[in-house]
């Protein structure tokens, strides 16, 4: 799980960081509404924490403007307003469930982990693209005659993100970021390895489903048959 604080108290954004990173939840935390945004934008997120007063850009702003690029997160919003117009309009815009400073970080991993929890319920088990299967339960990918081939961990998660986002570029900025963290030393060539091991696996299904791509950007999953 990879979250984000967008928490302009340096302390209490510290300390929650602190806190996830014991729970072993990756995170990343940003001190105003505009890098808040931006790495929202970035869709690498499973949730995102979110505090309703911040400099540059407030909370709402960046709340109303994810929803309306139809992105779909999971978001906490934060306050020390205890006024019942502000989590109306919270709620109103898009969030997902509010918190009123003080809180109890308990209280919050729980909320964070039943909102997960839905998310990934929603998630169907197997994804298919062209002639190509995804079997998240097993980590293989098939094709519709029924061969299979098992991905290692990483190989899985770089082609679940590639079928989450069909004919779309998927940059090696973001496939890092990813799957492996804003702060790993992964580079480049790191991408492309696992790239050319996918693209072995799924050529020898035999199937019309592709990785291609898009020279000095990323990857996109193509269908070769049309």
């Amino acid at each position: 799980m990879r979250l984000l604080i967008v928490e302009d108290e340096e302390g209490l954004s510290q300390a929650l960081t602190e806190i996830f990173k014991k729970n072993r939840i990756d995170v990343d935390a940003v001190l105003n509404g505009a890098d808040g945004l931006k790495y929202a934008q970035s869709g690498i997120y499973d949730a995102i924490i979110l505090d309703i007063m911040l400099p540059e850009v407030d909370g709402l702003t960046v709340l109303k403007t994810l929803r309306q690029e139809k992105n779909n997160v999971p978001i906490i919003l934060l306050t020390a307003k205890d006024d019942v117009n502000d989590k109306i309009a919270g709620l109103d815009t898009g969030a997902d469930d509010y918190l009123t400073k003080p809180f109890s970080t308990d209280e919050l991993l729980a909320r964070i982990r039943a909102l997960t929890r839905r998310k990934g319920e929603l998630k169907e088990d197997v994804l298919s693209f062209c002639d190509l299967i995804l079997n998240k339960k097993n980590w293989e990918v098939q094709s519709l005659r029924g061969d299979a081939i098992k991905l290692s961990l990483k190989e899985f998660k770089i082609i679940e993100l590639l079928f989450e986002n069909p004919h779309q570029i998927i940059t090696k900025e973001q496939i890092i970021e990813k799957i492996w963290g804003s702060d790993s030393n992964a580079e480049y060539n790191n991408v492309e390895v696992y790239i050319s091991f996918l693209r072995k696996k799924i050529e020898n299904l035999n199937v019309g489903a592709r990785i291609r791509t898009a020279r000095g950007i990323g990857y996109s999953l193509e269908d070769d048959t049309r």
